[in-house]
C-alpha cells in the first residue's frame, strides 16, 4: 500500500495544531465559516485517529508516543495537550447549545441558496440538518470514550469537575442527536404507475421486462422489509407511514431526509434533550444524508461503543430503534441495487434517483450500502469484485485516474461540487435551499480501502490496493502547499489546473474526509494479511518434508556429535514448531521459515555424508 497513514497523519496534525490554536485559545472556523457541523470536522481531524488508531491516543500522555505528542507541540507541553483539546470539545458543545440548554445542530454557513444571489433568513440558517446529528454522534461517541479514560490519570479536582461537565454535555448532545435522526427517518411510499414508481422500475429493469412483472418481483424481493416497516417502526418519522405499505401496486423507498421530517412526532426518552423542535424537511430520503446517518449509526453499534460502555439506558433503547432503521434501509438499497438476475442497476452508470436526478456520486452513495450489506450476508469474491468494478469505472469517470480534457462537465463533481436543493426549507421564509458535496474523491478512497480489506481473492484485493494508491496520489496533488494553510485541504485546481480557482484557507469538510481515509488505511494495515489457500498448501508440503528430515537428522547423528551440531539441530526444531504456529494465519512466512530450515537440513545432511565418506 502506497499509503504511509502514521506519518501522513502526523504532518496533518502539525498543521492543524498550528491553524487551529492560537493566542492562548482553540479557533474555529475554515473556508466554509464556523458552524456545529464544520468546526465539529475540524476537532473530528484529531479525535478520530486518537480514538481509533492506539498509536495516536492522547487520553494518556505517559503511554503516547513521543511523536504523536510533538506533532501537537503548538498545543502545549505532554499533559497540557489532552487538556486544551478537553477545552476545546468544551468550548464546541457550549457554542452550539441555545440558551435554553437545547442543543443545535444548525446547517449555518453550509446552507446556501437555490440560486445565486437570493438572501437565506436567519430562522433558515438555524434549520437543524441530519449532517449536523451524524457527526455529533460521532464525536460524542469520541469524546465520551477520551475522557473515560483521561479520568482515571487526573487528580486536581479541577480537572476532575471540567472532565464530569465535558462528559454529561457530551451525553446529553448525543441523546439529542440521537433522538434528531430518528425525527428525520423517511418512508416514501408512492404508485407504481405514477412518477415516483416509473422512475424506480426504469433503475431496476435492466433486462426490459414487463412492468407489472418487475413490480410483483420487486413487491415481493422487498416483502420481509416492508413488513417490518409496517409492524415494527413505532417511534419517531416514518411510523405514519406504515398503513399505506400494503395497499396494492404501491412500491416505497427508505432513508433519511435532510433533517426533521414535517410533523415528525416527538420522542418520549427520559433523558433531557431540550425542545424538539417541529420538522420542515421533505418526508423523502436523500442518498447523502441517508449514507451519513448510517455511517454514525455504525458508530452507535461498534465494538469499541459496546466494550466502553458508552451509553447509558436510554442512549441503548434509542440505539436500538436507530439500528432497526439501519438494517432497512441498508437492506432496501442494496436489494434494489442489485435486483435482477442480469446487470445490476448499480453498475448502470450513473445512478437514477426516484426523482429523475442522476450523479455517478450517487452510484458511489448507494455502493456503500451495498458493500454494508454484503458484510452482513457474507457476501462471495465474486459480488465483492462487481463492486470493485463499479468503484474502478467511477474513478476514471470522475477524472481521478483517467485524464481530464481542458474544461469538461466531469470535473464539476470537485468544484464546486454537486448541489441538490433542500425541499421544505422555504417554509420558514426565505429561498429554498441547497447543499453542496464535493467529497467523491475521498469517498471513493474510503469505500476502495473498506472493499479491499473485505476481498479474499489475492488479484482483485491487489487491483482495489493499486487503485486506492491512484486516488491518494491524486489527494497529495490537492494539497495546499502554500500560505499559512499548508498542509490541508483542498487545492482541486492541484489535480485540475484548468479550474482556474486557488484556495487559500483550509476546508474541515474536506481535511476531516481525507482524515477518514487515512484512519481506514490505518485499520486495513493492522488487520492480519491475506489469507492464500494455494501458500497453506505449499506450507503444507514443506513442512512435511522438513519434519521428515529433521527427524533423520537426529536419527542419523551420532550422540558424540559436537556442541554446535546439537544447537543447530535444537534451532531447526524451535524454527519449525515456529512454521507449525503460523502456517494457518501467515501460510506466506511459514514457507519463507520452512525454505530456510530445508536449506540448513540439507548443509547438515552434505556434511554428514561428507564426513562418512572421509571415513
Amino acid at each position: 500500500m502506497q499509503i504511509q497513514p502514521r506519518q501522513q497523519l502526523l504532518d496533518i496534525w502539525r498543521a492543524i495544531a498550528r491553524v487551529s490554536y492560537a493566542d492562548g485559545g482553540w479557533r474555529f472556523g475554515g473556508r466554509d465559516g464556523a458552524n456545529s457541523i464544520s468546526d465539529a470536522e475540524q476537532l473530528l481531524c484529531l479525535m478520530a485517529p486518537a480514538t481509533e488508531i492506539p498509536i495516536f491516543r492522547l487520553d494518556n500522555p505517559d503511554a503516547a508516543n513521543r511523536d504523536v505528542l510533538d506533532a501537537l507541540d503548538a498545543l502545549g507541553e505532554d499533559i497540557q495537550v489532552p487538556q486544551r483539546l478537553m477545552e476545546a470539545l468544551t468550548a464546541y458543545i457550549k457554542r452550539y447549545t441555545a440558551p435554553d440548554g437545547t442543543p443545535s445542530f444548525s446547517g449555518g454557513s453550509y446552507f446556501l441558496p437555490e440560486f445565486e444571489g437570493e438572501e437565506i433568513k436567519i430562522e433558515q440558517r438555524e434549520l437543524d440538518v441530519v449532517d449536523s446529528f451524524s457527526i455529533s454522534v460521532t464525536l460524542m461517541l469520541a469524546i465520551l470514550g477520551f475522557t473515560q479514560v483521561f479520568r482515571q490519570i487526573v487528580s486536581r479536582p479541577q480537572l476532575i469537575e471540567q472532565v464530569t461537565e465535558l462528559e454529561e454535555r457530551a451525553s446529553q448532545r448525543l441523546t439529542a442527536a440521537m433522538v434528531g435522526l430518528l425525527r428525520s427517518f423517511s418512508v416514501n411510499v408512492f404508485p407504481a404507475d405514477k412518477p415516483y414508481g416509473r422512475e424506480l422500475i426504469r433503475t431496476v429493469n435492466q433486462e426490459r421486462r414487463p412492468t407489472l412483472q418487475v413490480v410483483e418481483e420487486l413487491r415481493e424481493a422487498l416483502r420481509e422489509i416492508n413488513a417490518r416497516l409496517r409492524d415494527d417502526v413505532t417511534i419517531g418519522s416514518g411510523a405514519a407511514e406504515g398503513s399505506e405499505l400494503d395497499l396494492p401496486n404501491r412500491l416505497f423507498e427508505c432513508g433519511w431526509s435532510w433533517g426533521l421530517v414535517s410533523d415528525a412526532p416527538q420522542i418520549e426518552t427520559t433523558s433531557d434533550v431540550g425542545v424538539q423542535r417541529a420538522g420542515v424537511a421533505q418526508n423523502a430520503p436523500y442518498l447523502y444524508f441517508t449514507t451519513v446517518a448510517l455511517d454514525a449509526i455504525q458508530a452507535l453499534s461498534s465494538e469499541r461503543t459496546r466494550l466502553l460502555g458508552l451509553l447509558d439506558e436510554a442512549q441503548l433503547k434509542l440505539a436500538q430503534a436507530l439500528q432497526l432503521r439501519f438494517e432497512l434501509t441498508r437492506s432496501y438499497w442494496a436489494t434494489v441495487a442489485t435486483f435482477g438476475s442480469g446487470r445490476w442497476p448499480l453498475e448502470d452508470l450513473p445512478w437514477r434517483t426516484t426523482d429523475g436526478v442522476e450523479f455517478d456520486y450517487f452510484s458511489l452513495l448507494v455502493s456503500g450500502m451495498v458493500v454494508q450489506n454484503m458484510v452482513a450476508v457474507r457476501a462471495t469474491n465474486a459480488d465483492l469484485t462487481r463492486v470493485a468494478g463499479v468503484l474502478d469505472e467511477l474513478a476514471n469517470r470522475s477524472r481521478i485516474t483517467r485524464r481530464s480534457s481542458e474544461r469538461e462537465s466531469a470535473l464539476d463533481v470537485h468544484h464546486p461540487g454537486l448541489r441538490f436543493v433542500l425541499e421544505g426549507s422555504e417554509s420558514v421564509g426565505g429561498p429554498r435551499l441547497a447543499w453542496t458535496v464535493a467529497d467523491i474523491s475521498p469517498l471513493l478512497l474510503k469505500r476502495t480501502l473498506n472493499l479491499a480489506s473485505l476481498l479474499s481473492d489475492g488479484t482483485s484485493r491487489s487491483r482495489l490496493l493499486d487503485l486506492s494508491g491512484e486516488l491518494w496520489k491524486h489527494l497529495q496533488e490537492r494539497l495546499i502547499a502554500e500560505g499559512s494553510q499548508h498542509g490541508l485541504w483542498d487545492q482541486p485546481a492541484g489535480a485540475y489546473p484548468q479550474l482556474n480557482v486557488k484556495m487559500t484557507e483550509a476546508s474541515w469538510y474536506y481535511t476531516k474526509r481525507v482524515v477518514d481515509c487515512l484512519v481506514t488505511a490505518a485499520r486495513v494495515i493492522n488487520e492480519p494479511p491475506l489469507r492464500s489457500e494455494v501458500l497453506a498448501q505449499l506450507a503444507a508440503e514443506l513442512l512435511n518434508e522438513a519434519d521428515h528430515l529433521y527427524d533423520r537428522e537426529r536419527l542419523n547423528g551420532s550422540t558424540y556429535s559436537g556442541q554446535s551440531l546439537r544447537e543447530e539441530l535444537k534451532q531447526i526444531g524451535v524454527e519449525l514448531e515456529r512454521a507449525r504456529t503460523v502456517r494457518r494465519e501467515r501460510p506466506g512466512v511459514a514457507v519463507a521459515v520452512t525454505q530456510e530450515v530445508l536449506r540448513r537440513l540439507d548443509h547438515l545432511s552434505a556434511a554428514r555424508r561428507a564426513t562418512i565418506g572421509r571415513s
